[in-house]
């Protein structure tokens, strides 16, 4: 159950949000385009990141580059 740490613990990395357009999901309400995130955890395909609501939230790799 590392997940329910995430938030408490030191970021991995900083990303900034490139892109808010998405096709299948609404991410422009908690992502801010050039606005950079504390990654908390990542997988191949998504980051983890404390999104604009102040909570983790998994997203896409493609709306993001290495801060």
């Amino acid at each position: 159950m590392m997940h329910k740490t995430w938030q408490a613990k030191q970021a991995v990395k900083k990303v900034t949000c490139v892109s808010t357009e998405a096709k299948k999901y609404m991410v422009h309400h908690m992502l801010t385009e050039g606005k950079s995130y504390d990654v908390q955890n990542e997988t191949d395909e998504f980051y983890f990141v404390i999104d604009n609501s102040g909570r983790v939230g998994g997203y896409y790799k493609t709306y993001f580059v290495d801060a």
